[in-house]
C-alpha cells in the first residue's frame, strides 16, 4: 500500500463495514510512540502521560532525551481510517519503562502486528521490544525514528546487524512527527502482517527486565 492512494473519511458515505485491525506502537523510553500516534490519529488521541519527577531519578535514564518531561504510564490510543482500502487501524501505544511492562500482554492481545520505534542514540533500549514480539510470534516492523541530534545516521542494514533482526522483518526510516511518514510505516506493517501465514500466538514468556527502558 502507498500513502499516495489514501482517501480520508468524508461525510455522506455509505460503505460496507471496513476491516479493523489492532496495531501496537512500541519501543523503548522516549522513542516517539506518543508522537507517532498523535501525528496520524483522526480523533483526539487518548494519552496517559504524567510528569517526570525527582522520584524517577536513578530509575529512568534521560541520556539522549534530556528535554523529555513526561512519560506514558498506561497506554496511548488513536484511530486511523483508510476509505479506499476500507480499513480502520486502532493504534495502541505501550509505555516504555521496564516497570510498566506488566501491561504489555493485555495491550498486545489480539494485535495484528506492531511497530517497534527505535532511537539510534539509545539502541540497546530496543532489544527488549524486539525480543518481546519475536517471542510471541507477532509480526512487527522496525522504524528508525530520525532525531535531528543523532550523531550518526545508521542504515537499515546496520540496525539489522546490531539488533540481530531477521531478514524478513522490514526496517524503515521515519519521522514520527510527520503524518505521511508515520502512515508509510503503518502501511508497511499491514502489508508485512498480511503477507505472513497465520500463526497462533505463542505462549507468553517472562519479559527480560533491563533490556529496554
Amino acid at each position: 500500500m502507498s500513502p499516495d492512494r489514501i482517501e480520508t473519511t468524508g461525510p455522506g458515505r455509505c460503505d460496507p463495514a471496513p476491516l479493523t485491525a489492532k496495531i501496537i506502537v512500541s519501543g523503548g523510553f522516549g522513542v516517539g510512540k506518543t508522537t507517532m500516534i498523535g501525528a496520524v490519529s483522526e480523533i483526539d488521541p487518548l494519552t496517559t502521560e504524567e510528569q517526570l519527577t525527582v522520584v524517577s531519578d536513578g530509575v529512568d535514564s534521560l541520556a539522549g532525551v534530556e528535554d523529555k518531561t513526561t512519560t506514558t504510564v498506561a497506554l496511548d490510543f488513536g484511530r486511523l481510517t483508510f476509505d479506499q482500502q476500507q480499513m480502520v487501524l486502532y493504534l495502541f501505544g505501550t509505555p516504555g519503562q521496564d516497570r510498566y511492562w506488566f501491561t504489555w500482554d493485555d495491550l498486545t492481545y489480539g494485535a495484528v502486528g506492531a511497530v517497534v520505534l527505535i532511537d539510534t542514540r539509545r539502541l540497546t533500549d530496543s532489544f527488549g521490544p524486539v525480543g518481546y514480539f519475536e517471542q510471541r510470534g507477532i509480526p512487527f516492523v522496525v522504524a528508525i525514528n530520525e532525531f535531528a541530534d543523532a550523531p550518526h545516521r545508521y542504515t537499515p542494514a546496520e540496525v539489522r546487524h546490531a539488533l540481530d533482526i531477521p531478514d524478513d522483518v522490514p526496517i524503515v526510516h521515519c519521522d514520527a512527527r510527520d503524518a505521511r511518514s508515520a502512515i508509510t510505516v503503518l502501511l508497511t506493517l499491514v502489508d508485512h502482517a498480511l503477507s505472513r501465514p497465520h500463526q497462533p500466538e505463542r505462549p507468553h514468556q517472562p519479559i527480560v527486565q533491563g533490556a529496554s527502558a
